[in-house]
């Protein structure tokens, strides 16, 4: 039998999720980086958003910002849309935006909003906090800047996702097999991974076994062109 899938109210979820992640447009430390000169995050080049399926259908009736992703956005490397969406959850579908020039901040989805972000879910199903996109270490300046995260986005995440794990509890084994998956990553590479705790702190997490230990924001590594201090 399918879970139940509950209504989600999502003009209510934007408003409760509309921090930015720092204090400033982050887009406009990396942009130089990548060669189309855009924010590695809204570059379909770089990274296909995605949204529920219920999402989907509230964005297509308040706005014309996004589109069913095709695969053909990136001229310089088209992809067959059904090898990704093989990847993608039952519970989502990938799109594709009008681009960084023509955002339409209050019309972000979901997966926009908490971009480099995701709950990351403990072997026994607790949400421990925030962890990131570990594709994007290279690419995106949050991760190489951990320390200038929001507090208030930082609580703003946590809240919502106590709020939405709690409307929509299936979807907390989403996370939770992203989590899985980035505990085989790490281990694989013998690297500790970074959380911005629930109840605040930087920590890093043995993946092996699950052991925390406090660090300051300061000692966290950098990536890529991030590693020289700007």
């Amino acid at each position: 039998m399918s879970p139940h899938i509950p209504s989600i109210d999502f003009y209510a979820a934007y408003a409760r999720f509309n921090l930015p992640v720092v204090p400033f447009d982050c887009g406009a430390r990396c942009a130089p980086h990548n060669p189309s000169g855009k924010p590695f995050c809204c570059d379909i080049c770089q990274a296909v958003p995605s949204a529920y399926h219920q999402e989907w259908r509230f964005l297509k009736a308040n706005t014309d910002l996004w589109h069913i992703w095709r695969g053909d956005e990136c001229l310089a490397n088209p992809e067959d849309p059904q090898a990704l969406a093989a990847e993608t959850p039952d519970t989502m579908r990938l799109l594709a935006c009008l681009g960084p020039a023509h955002c339409q901040r209050e019309y972000r989805s979901l997966s926009c909003r908490q971009f480099p972000f995701f709950p990351y879910i403990t072997p026994d199903y607790a949400f421990l906090g925030l962890v990131y996109n570990w594709e994007f270490e290279d690419t995106c300046w949050v991760i190489s800047n951990l320390g200038l995260v929001s507090p208030d986005y930082w609580a703003s995440f946590v809240r919502f996702y106590d709020d939405f794990f709690s409307t929509w509890p299936h979807e907390l084994e989403h996370y939770a097999n992203r989590s899985e998956e980035m505990r085989e990553v790490f281990t694989a590479q013998n690297r500790s991974i970074p959380i911005l705790h629930r109840e605040g702190g930087y920590s890093l997490l043995r993946p092996i076994n699950g052991r925390l230990r406090a660090i300051d924001a300061a000692r966290l590594p950098r990536y890529g062109v991030y590693q020289e201090l700007e």
